[in-house]
């Protein structure tokens, strides 16, 4: 009798017995998760089917970033529920579980920002340019998770977030203003990773530059030019500018004239074309287009010629090119058709003479 009374004892408003069942609530509900936790791991770890493999992973991780003060908290609410507590104790209680949970969430979506940054590594392993774009939208991600989370705890901590906000976007377009031209860069940097614009190892030509890339970084951009010194540009310059991409340069229209001897015969004139043509169409990985007696230029009949070369090679070009001047010089030569060059005629008349 005397222990039941001992009990019955109160203690802060509840009685020993109801803070003994507390503490047994909170170290049952709190082992009770933890095995659960543990139990489920081990479970959905022993999945063989091929399948699920990425999801079964991913609920892995996603169990083990579970952290065990998060669900100590949690029981620890609970367990204040079986006790005659004042109110504003009871908020506490209340506030300092819905806190830990939203910890928990920030925990677990900054590592669906991760596995997401990993998946698009993964995705563009052959790209080097890559990993600078991957860190950037990694920190962005990151930073936006965690203000959210912040954001919340703090509304629910009783401050005025709409005031903060406000506070943080004057302070932001301040900041901003004085930074502007390093978040241009930052954000050029992000916009030339996710629409590919260029990528390393293309070459481009930006304005009267041209050469190689080598470097996508945060702020700049790096190209190799043919004469072998390193041209650096501001990302957010280089997107104002006009860039030449020259990777997905699949064949190359070729359009070439030269020039006959006013001399030469109608009927020789009719041939050029069809000669031209089938020197063309005997040179491999050619595609002729047209031939055509243009116009009539000061000391020449002026021909102009249009042919694809199916390489973008510079130097197939010039080989393909070489071997179409040489072939046409030898059609020449057999037809006695010759080249013009610059002459002048001059007409000299005696005095006297009509």
């Amino acid at each position: 009798m005397n222990f039941m009374k001992l009990l019955n004892n109160e203690v802060y408003g509840n009685s020993i017995l109801v803070w003994g069942e507390a503490l047994l609530t909170l170290i049952f509900t709190y082992l009770i998760l933890v095995l659960l936790k543990r139990f489920l791991i081990k479970k959905i770890k022993k999945l063989e089917i091929a399948t699920t493999a990425k999801l079964r992973d991913l609920l892995v991780e996603i169990f083990q970033r579970t952290k065990n003060f998060v669900l100590f908290l949690i029981s620890l609410y609970f367990a204040s529920l079986l006790l005659q507590l004042p109110g504003k104790v009871t908020l506490v209680f209340k506030t300092i579980a819905l806190m830990a949970t939203m910890l928990q969430i920030g925990i677990w979506a900054n590592y669906f920002v991760l596995i997401g940054v990993k998946h698009y590594v993964s995705e563009h392993a052959e790209d080097p340019s890559s990993t600078t774009g991957v860190t950037l939208m990694s920190l962005f991600g990151r930073i936006l998770v965690w203000s959210f989370i912040v954001l919340l705890i703090l509304d629910n901590l009783g401050v005025n977030i709409t005031t903060l906000i406000a506070s943080l976007g004057v302070g932001g377009i301040a900041i901003g203003l004085a930074v502007q031209n390093i978040l241009g860069d930052l954000f050029a940097s992000l916009s030339i990773i996710l629409d590919k614009p260029f990528e390393v190892g293309h070459f481009v030509i930006v304005d009267q530059f041209l050469g190689t890339v080598e470097r996508i970084g945060l702020k700049t951009t790096r190209v190799r030019s043919l004469s072998g010194e390193l041209l650096i540009f501001g990302n957010n310059d280089l997107l104002k500018s006009r860039i030449r991409n020259y990777k997905h340069f699949w064949e190359r229209r070729v359009a070439f004239a030269f020039g006959v001897l006013y001399s030469t015969p109608s009927e020789k004139l009719k041939k050029i074309p069809a000669i031209v043509k089938e020197v063309i169409e005997n040179v491999e990985r050619t595609r002729f287009d047209r031939a055509h007696f243009k116009e009539f230029a000061d000391f020449s009949l002026n021909f102009e010629i249009v042919y694809y070369i199916l390489t973008p090679d510079y130097t197939a070009y010039m080989d393909i090119q070489q071997a179409i001047n040489l072939g046409i010089f030898e059609a020449f030569e057999k037809e006695g058709i010759g080249f013009a060059f610059p002459t002048q005629t001059v007409h000299v008349f005696r005095a006297g003479e009509k």
